[in-house]
């Protein structure tokens, strides 16, 4: 999928991107790529969360203007303004007698039934998608040998597609994919890498499919918290990194092309002699993006979306 994307030219890769983040802790890693400041647990909100008050689409609109999909909310979707959630059960689905009992155990209680009535709503809206799925035959299959993985990322794609499509629903969805810690057996084209790979792919057609004419006007980005080092540690796997890649995609992207500078794999070239070396901050591409896709003012992005950010500048024609 994403090769076709590319070849549509709807697919732009950005190469040797990073956060300021230097250090190879995971936690710390992740909170400085969602919380958008420069150090780790600078602040307890996301850079996405607080860009959405910015967002023409949203302000006034009397709606939640993002919904996290997955067990908990991401620090990148947490702070002042309300956002919507939903999380693929895991239990069998309650019976509708089940439901209103709880409906009347919480009837008194403003804050308990208002969140009971959000849920259900929620759901509605992201089995919708597997109904049609299953009107339709299914989605596309995935292997059984990734354990299920692929199934689950495009379950959650379909249902992140239910969202947006809404014309009284977000503007933005956030919904991670694990398993890219590939420290010991991370094999070629039949690894666990491979097999991560393949689900991300599938994911993204699903999501693509699920959004349908929506597709034209939306940009997905897809971004790590780290790369992975450029030679293979002792147990054929890859040690924590530095520079990585990001892909933006769909029909509001201007693809079909590499961003950023390359600076190669010699040893030279490598960061302290074993990642990739970053040439282009990450934060450029998140600011564009907000910039001239979701028309956030430039001041709000410089101020308090992305403080201490002057650095990182904006890339051209990449809406």
């Amino acid at each position: 999928f994403l090769a076709a994307e590319w070849n549509a030219r709807r697919l732009a890769v950005a190469h040797a991107v990073a956060t300021p983040y230097r250090d190879r802790s995971h936690f710390d890693a992740q909170d400085v790529l969602e919380s958008g400041h420069a150090r780790p647990h600078a602040v307890q909100s996301g850079w996405l969360n607080r860009a959405l008050a910015g967002m023409p689409s949203v302000r006034g609109a009397g709606r939640n203007a993002g919904v996290a999909l997955g067990a908990n909310i991401p620090l990148v979707m947490r702070g002042p303004t309300e956002v919507a959630s939903w999380s693929p059960g895991r239990l069998p689905d309650l019976e509708d007698d089940t439901l209103q009992r709880l409906a009347d155990l919480y009837a008194d209680d403003p804050l308990l039934s208002r969140r009971l009535a959000d849920a259900l709503a929620a759901d509605a809206i992201a089995e919708a998608g597997s109904r049609d799925d299953a009107m339709r035959g299914g989605a596309s299959a995935t292997a059984s040998s990734d354990g299920g993985v692929g199934a689950q990322v495009q379950k959650t794609a379909r249902a992140t597609a239910e969202f947006l499509v809404r014309p009284d629903g977000p503007r933005v969805a956030v919904f991670e994919t694990t398993g890219w810690d590939t420290h010991a057996n991370q094999g070629s084209e039949a690894g666990v890498l491979a097999l991560r790979l393949r689900a991300l792919d599938a994911g993204l057609r699903s999501l693509r499919e699920a959004l349908g004419p929506a597709w034209d006007r939306t940009a997905v980005l897809v971004a790590t918290e780290f790369g992975r080092t450029v030679a293979v540690n002792g147990t054929r796997g890859t040690d924590h990194g530095t520079g990585a890649a990001a892909f933006l995609l769909g029909g509001a992207v201007r693809g079909g092309r590499m961003v950023g500078a390359w600076p190669g794999l010699s040893a030279a070239a490598l960061y302290q002699g074993r990642d990739l070396q970053p040439t282009t901050d990450l934060r450029s591409v998140m600011k564009t993006v907000l910039r001239d896709h979701m028309q956030v003012p430039q001041r709000l992005l410089e101020e308090s979306v992305f403080p201490d950010s002057a650095a990182a500048g904006y890339l051209p024609g990449l809406i």
